[in-house]
């Protein structure tokens, strides 16, 4: 009994009240980002399984009533978990969409940027986080179908159009010419991180010089195309149309 109420104090001791005995606004914001943090920390550490709210609770400095009534269990924290990491993840394309849009500063040519871009991505979806994060999507995605459902419509389906988005202000400034530019997000995504990030996962020990030097020729196939020039390959397609004398 004694340590239940030792316990109870702690975790009051970690939110500061207003007067009406409820968390102030400010006081509620700075809870709820580190019982983020700390789930984040515990589920990376632990994995989804091994992770209770017992433990986030009691490592974050709040109540289980507390954790319950923000998140309803340990899915819906786990499911906000991931929704802070997509957001994360995506900062890169936002930014370079959100400064294509506003007619920002484009120094540097296409391929310099695409290939900055890419350095940035390989960098967030390579990390020991985002690796140990793809585990624990892989292994509950049977059991916990909404979470993997969430991965592919706000992470890789996000990551696709804002890639898409991107690609549009570059073809309307005459800087690409791409016939879909969803497809085209679609092969630059997993061209330049796909590979290494699935390498990763699988334990693959990645060397990032190597891997840096793989998404450059990667950048310069995609711009380049694989076909190369149309009116090459109608070329072809004519002389192999032509009987044979």
């Amino acid at each position: 009994m004694g340590l239940t109420a030792t316990k109870a104090k702690t975790a009051r001791r970690g939110v500061i009240k207003s007067r009406g005995g409820r968390p102030t606004r400010d006081a509620a914001i700075e809870r709820d980002q580190r019982l983020i943090e700390v789930a984040t920390r515990l589920f990376l550490e632990r994995g989804f399984d091994a992770t209770s709210i017992d433990a986030v609770a009691e490592a974050a400095r709040v109540s289980k009533p507390t954790v319950y009534g923000q998140y309803g269990d340990k899915r819906g924290l786990f499911t906000a978990v991931l929704r802070r990491e997509i957001e994360r993840w995506l900062a890169p394309l936002a930014a370079a969409a959100a400064e294509a849009q506003a007619g920002g500063s484009c120094d540097g040519s296409v391929e310099e940027r695409l290939i900055e871009l890419g350095r940035q991505l390989l960098v967030l979806n390579c990390s020991a986080d985002s690796i140990a994060f793809s585990r624990i999507l892989t292994a509950q995605a049977i059991n916990f179908p909404e979470v993997a459902k969430l991965a592919v419509d706000e992470g890789w389906s996000k990551a696709v159009s804002t890639t898409a988005d991107f690609f549009d202000h570059l073809v309307d400034n005459g800087a690409l010419d791409l016939e879909d530019t969803t497809i085209a997000a679609e092969t630059f995504l997993n061209m330049v991180v796909g590979h290494t990030h699935r390498m990763a996962t699988f334990g693959i020990v990645i060397d990032m010089k190597a891997a840096v030097t793989r998404m450059e020729v990667s950048i310069r196939l995609f711009l380049a195309g694989a076909v190369g020039p149309r009116d090459r390959l109608r070329d072809a397609a004519k002389a192999r149309r032509r009987p044979a004398r």
